[in-house]
């Protein structure tokens, strides 16, 4: 079972920058794909970012061209870059890790954009 532990959101003006990390139990290097996903007040869940193991990378229109995914392999930890932020980008953004025949989910963290 693969432990996923989300921090870096918290309360941010529109157009300000953060960094979420989400920290996993166990290497990552063998994991198909990590993600982030984000999930506001009312609405579904929904993909932000992934990035798989072939360093194939896949963002959300919405997020496209603010917001970055890496992966560190050293530290087992993957990043969401989020820049330029908009009070639409205020959800709990969850990490996933999937490995194909299951997927683990982290805890959530809270990101709220507001002046």
């Amino acid at each position: 079972q693969v432990q996923l532990v989300e921090s870096g959101g918290g309360l941010v003006q529109p157009g300000g920058s953060l960094r979420l990390s989400c920290a996993a139990s166990e290497s990552i290097f063998s994991i198909y794909a990590m993600g982030w996903y984000r999930q506001a007040p009312g609405k579904q869940r929904e993909l932000v970012a992934t990035i798989t193991s072939s360093d194939s990378i896949n963002y959300a229109r919405a997020v496209k061209g603010r917001f970055t995914i890496s992966r560190d392999y050293a530290k087992n930890t993957v990043y969401l870059r989020m820049d330029n932020l908009k009070p639409e980008d205020t959800a709990v953004y969850y990490c996933n890790a999937d490995l194909r025949i299951i997927t683990f989910w982290g805890q959530g963290t809270q990101v709220t954009v507001s002046s």
